[in-house]
């Protein structure tokens, strides 16, 4: 478990370096978790490491949205005041996902099923016993 947790926070703060370093408007523990995905999408021996006690943390996620609920009911007038930009955000975005779900999700439908091998064509004995007609 503690190498799991070092291995997540390793990736965190290589994340917050980019991010820091290079300036962008995108937080260090998402560019981490991006790090770690191509990490793990190159070379996959990791995932045996961390899988366990990720596992795990994914249980209790909804603990993690805590500290989300308590934000909102300290800031509730701020919220309160910019209320209409927070909901346009809102309905945009879930339109965008749901949009951006139906494409892909199109897309892979049309995809043909990769097969191991060539379609084969009838045989002459097919041919003869007539097993290649239709009706």
């Amino acid at each position: 478990m503690l190498q799991t947790l070092a291995i997540l926070l390793v990736f965190q703060s290589v994340g917050e370096v980019f991010s820091y370093a290079l300036r962008l408007p995108v937080p260090g523990p998402v560019i981490g978790m991006i790090l770690l995905f191509c990490w793990l999408a190159i070379d996959d021996r990791l995932l045996a490491i961390i899988q366990g006690t990720t596992a795990e943390l994914l249980k209790h996620l909804s603990l993690l949205f805590v500290p989300a609920g308590v934000g909102i009911m300290v800031h509730g007038s701020r919220i309160g005041g910019e209320w209409m930009p927070i909901i346009v955000a809102l309905v945009l975005s879930t339109w965008l996902a749901i949009a951006t779900t139906a494409l892909v999700t199109r897309a892979l439908m049309r995809k043909p099923p990769a097969s191991p091998s060539a379609p084969s064509s009838p045989s002459a004995d097919d041919a003869a016993n007539g097993a290649g007609e239709t009706r």
